[in-house]
């Protein structure tokens, strides 16, 4: 059995891929977790002027989420995780994805007449106007906020995915 921690970390996983999958697009993952990226993500075919648009992700779930004034205030990234997310200079776009889970596995799902209900909320954050951190340590933690607006759907998983940077584009 997993622990609480590697199961919690799983459902994260598998909240994000039912959304892409809801949104039509193709889900990537490495065969080695050596660059911080959990997931991948791509739209098949063209979208302004580029073909098989891709972005990546780290996802992070978190079970007591806390914050003010719009926004979570997200306190588990070390600072090496943090730079994998932080700056311009990556050739695919990279967010932090936090999904807010319940403290208690078997709350993380509710089977309805209609369907089924994934708890709770996934929300997204680009780190890309970030500064990375020029000495990384990996027991340090970098508290990021995430405003509540940005809520992870179907749609806004297919948006980021589909709308490219205006640097990139022509």
């Amino acid at each position: 059995m997993l622990d609480p921690k590697q199961h919690q970390g799983k459902f994260g996983e598998d909240y994000v891929r039912v959304l892409a999958s809801a949104a039509g697009l193709v889900v990537t993952k490495e065969d080695i977790d050596a660059d911080g990226i959990d997931l991948g993500f791509k739209s098949v075919g063209t979208c302004a002027r580029t073909y098989s648009p891709t972005i990546e992700a780290q996802i992070k779930t978190w079970s007591t989420p806390s914050g003010s004034a719009g926004h979570l205030t997200y306190r588990g990234l070390d600072e090496w995780q943090f730079n994998r997310l932080a700056g311009p200079n990556f050739s695919v776009r990279r967010y932090l994805f936090v999904i807010c889970v319940p403290t208690k596995r078997h709350l993380y799902t509710s089977s309805l007449t209609d369907g089924v209900m994934l708890r709770h909320l996934g929300y997204y954050l680009s780190l890309e106007a970030e500064q990375p951190i020029a000495e990384p340590d990996r027991a340090r933690k970098r508290t990021v906020r995430v405003p509540l607006a940005n809520v992870l759907t179907a749609a806004t998983l297919r948006q980021l995915t589909e709308t490219q940077p205006t640097r990139w584009q022509r």
